[in-house]
Parts: structure tokens; sequence; C-alpha cells
């Protein structure tokens, strides 16, 4: 993989967050699944952020803009592929996501729906729940994945959100035969169980004919294979990719590679505020770690403190260096 020029081509919806802190009451409310995403339309969203409080928090998001933005406040050299459009949101994440230190040179819109957005509801209990609005999101096409920058990436990262739009499904196949012609790796995240649900078996053939490296929470895994228990879900992705990386909250990770398995503990200490961006920020250290060849344990090591630290306020972007993790993570 010498020939790569760029650690990760991360594909992903180029959405603006919006967060507000509320009460289980709001959610019940507005008839929330709570702790979930659930796609919205443009009246549906205008009506939700008119009835948050006011005092909201309004920042680039995108589970994969989420992991790029992780990858590049490491150190690594990282390259996002979204849509959006030329309004007011669509200049405010690129400014952002590019001050950053992502690559991102996707040309925005010159018409059709506005830029997405995603209206998250923080509860008391730090669980994040996501009505998201795709807007330009939908829009992208197999034409938006560039041959040449696959090629130069020694890494593509999927979201499974862009699952649910029949043409940005096309720019993911499309992304996922480049890169193994290329002699690339295909990492994706499952995104949400509700997605799992939606997209099950589909979902399972990448899975075992596509995927090289799965990110995936326990509801999300155990959601895949419908098992009862989580090691129930581990025994099956085993057999199917190269390597999983399996987020548990609290109760830490596990990789699987193989007959191998790593375990790894949450980072203690943590007050829990906002657990927004947790898996997009682990995805970010793992990911970082697998391209600068740490081994799999300092890869786990490394996602779970980036994790900590965004789950640690309000938002899915860090606010304290992370370059700091990287030699940690190879120390423990």
């Amino acid at each position: 993989m010498s020939q790569h020029k760029t650690a990760v081509l991360a594909v992903g919806n180029a959405i603006v967050d919006v967060l507000a802190q509320v009460d289980d009451a709001f959610l019940q409310q507005h008839g929330m699944a709570k702790a979930h995403m659930t796609l919205i339309d443009a009246a549906r969203a205008e009506a939700i952020y008119a009835a948050m409080p006011a005092a909201k928090v309004r920042m680039s998001g995108g589970s994969a803009a989420n992991t790029a933005a992780g990858i590049a406040m490491l150190g690594g050299s990282v390259r996002f592929v979204g849509r959006l459009r030329d309004d007011e949101l669509g200049q405010a994440f690129s400014q952002d996501i590019r001050k950053i230190g992502v690559a991102f040179d996707t040309l925005p819109a010159t018409d059709g729906p506005a830029t997405a957005r995603c209206l998250i509801l923080v509860t008391p209990d730090a669980q994040r729940t996501m009505n998201t609005y795709l807007g330009a999101c939908a829009e992208m096409t197999p034409d938006d994945i560039d041959a040449n920058a696959v090629a130069e990436a020694k890494v593509t990262y999927l979201e499974g959100y862009l699952w649910d739009q029949p043409r940005a499904k096309e720019a993911m196949r499309k992304a996922m035969r480049l890169t193994h012609e290329a002699g690339g790796k295909v990492a994706m995240t499952l995104s949400d169980a509700f997605c799992v649900e939606r997209h099950r078996a589909e979902f399972l053939h990448l899975v075992e004919h596509n995927i090289d490296i799965l990110f995936a929470n326990e509801s999300e895994i155990t959601a895949l294979y419908q098992s009862k228990d989580f090691d129930g879900a581990l025994q099956h992705v085993r057999q199917h990719v190269e390597v999983a990386a399996l987020t548990r909250s609290e109760k830490g990770s596990v990789i699987i590679a193989g007959q191998s398995v790593h375990i790894i503990d949450a980072v203690p200490g943590v007050s829990v505020v906002d657990t927004t961006g947790a898996g997009d920020l682990y995805a970010a250290g793992f990911l970082h770690g697998y391209t600068q060849h740490f081994d799999l344990h300092a890869c786990g090591r490394l996602g779970s403190l980036c994790a900590a630290e965004v789950i640690s306020h309000v938002g899915a972007r860090p606010q304290i260096a992370l370059k700091p993790f990287v030699q940690q993570a190879r120390q423990a």
C-alpha cells in the first residue's frame, strides 16, 4: 500500500448538527424514538427546530465527516466526500471541515434541496435522539466518487446511513469496487440499529463479500445477526470480515480478527455529557492507528481515548488536541 497518498477517504452525509438539551417529556411530546436517528422531511425539520430550546449549539457534523475530522486532528491525512448546497449552512460546513485539516473538494449544488441538518436532542442521561433532514445529501451519485481519490487512499470509510438513498447506494458500491481494485481496504460503520433493520439483507451481503473492517455498536451488531446476545453476534461476524471493531459503551470495546480477540476497557473517570459522535470518534482513532500500522489493541485504545473525549462535552467534534492520545495509546 506504499502508493497511497491518503490514509483515509471518508464518504458520508455532509450535515450541520443543531444540538439542544431537553427532557424526556420533549421527546414524548414530539413522538420521537429515544436514542435513535429518524429521517424527517423539510416541514418536520422546521417544526422541530422551532420547538427546540433557544440555547442551541450549531456545528458541522455527519457520521463519516466526524470521523474524518478526528483523523485530521490526530495528524492523519484524510479526504471527505459529501454533498451539500451553496447556502449558508453549506458554506459553514465547508469552512469548518477544511479548517480542521480535512481535504474536501466536493462541489456544492447550485439548485435543489438545502444543505442537510440533524436536530439532536440530548437528554439528562446523555443519550442523543437525532432527527435528520438529508436535503442535499440525498443527491449523492456515483459521479461524486473520484477514482483517483479512491486509489490514493489506504482505507475507504463508508457510513451505513448512506444506504437509505438509492443513488448514494450506487456511489458506495462504486467506492467499494474501486478500493479493492486499487488494493485498499473497505471500512464501514453500520451507523444505527434502525438503519440495520431497514437494510439487514443487503448489509449482511456487504459484510460477507465487500467489507474488510466493520464498525458497529452492540445494538447494531445484534440487530444485524438477529442475535439474542452480543457473544452470538460476535461468533457470526468473525467469520465474515478481516476486522470487526465492536463498541459496548461503558463496557469498552471488542476487536475481532479471525481467532484473535482484543478486549479494550472503557476509559475510566469520564463524565458522560453527550454521546453524540462517540462511535464516529472511536472509528477515527481506530483507523488512524490502523493506517499507521499500530497493533489492533493500540488501535482500539486510541479509538477509546478519542470517544471518551467527545462524550465529555456537548457536540460531536473534539474540543481538545487529540495528538497526545497517539503516544498514550501505543504505551498502554
